[in-house]
């Protein structure tokens, strides 16, 4: 039966679907059968980050409208894909949604899905089926606020085991004062680490290209190193 993780940031530019991407991507190589859900209706990216645009024919909206089968409506590839919608109906309810995710929880490992910013209606929607949540926030004042805000939405939907992200992250501005160094974060959000990801310009590239950063590049040693983590495995936070 699958863990389904939600991953969202309070805010835009946290990178939480490049996190969505990598981390379902470490996964799957390490043999795990994963599903990525983007819920970020109208202004989708899964796709385009897994480099299976032009695969998507049917979205999770068309399979909860009835109007294509479950096989239909996910994009098959190493990682497989339930792509959002392009507007909103009024069928798309969190009950709805949660009644549409729920047959995939005994066909994969994990399923991880990727929710819009801000925490109103698309929130509530990619929160409604989640048992856990990783909260993605780069090191700076106000996307650490908005994930503070998240992590306490999350907390009224009843979603408590919340873990944080810390992205782009870089030592230089740090130590000069510029950003938060990982304690900062981890206070002023108040959620428990669970790893962090280097600032990645290949990173950056790959993502609009759809193509998959180098073996040994900082962001993929970091979300293999946060795949092992999400396992139970013990290691340590942050790449050495």
């Amino acid at each position: 039966m699958a863990e389904i993780i939600l991953v969202t940031s309070g805010k835009g530019g946290a990178g939480k679907s490049s996190f969505t991407a990598g981390i379902s991507r470490a996964l799957a190589a390490d043999g795990k059968k994963v599903l990525a859900i983007d819920c970020d209706i109208g202004l989708r990216s899964l796709d385009l980050l897994l480099g299976v645009s032009d695969k998507v024919v049917f979205d999770w909206g068309d399979l909860l409208l009835g109007r294509c089968t479950a096989e239909q409506a996910v994009v098959s590839a190493e990682v497989d894909l339930l792509a959002a919608p392009s507007r909103f109906n009024d069928a798309f309810t969190p009950e709805a949604v949660s009644e549409t995710v729920k047959p995939f929880k005994s066909k994969y490992d994990y399923i991880f899905i990727d929710s819009p910013a801000g925490i109103d209606r698309g929130f509530e929607l990619a929160a409604a089926s989640a048992e856990k949540a990783v909260v993605v926030s780069t090191p700076d004042s106000i996307c650490v606020r908005s994930c503070s805000r998240a992590f306490d939405e999350l907390a009224k939907l009843g979603v408590s085991d919340v873990r944080l992200i810390i992205n782009m992250f870089e030592v230089k501005p740090v130590c000069k004062h510029k950003l938060l160094n990982i304690d900062q974060c981890i206070d002023e959000t108040g959620v428990q680490l669970l790893g962090v990801v280097p600032r990645d310009p290949n990173l950056g590239y790959c993502s609009v290209t759809g193509n998959i950063p180098g073996e040994f590049s900082p962001s993929t040693l970091a979300f293999s190193r946060i795949a092992k983590r999400i396992k139970g495995k013990r290691v340590p936070l942050v790449c050495e």
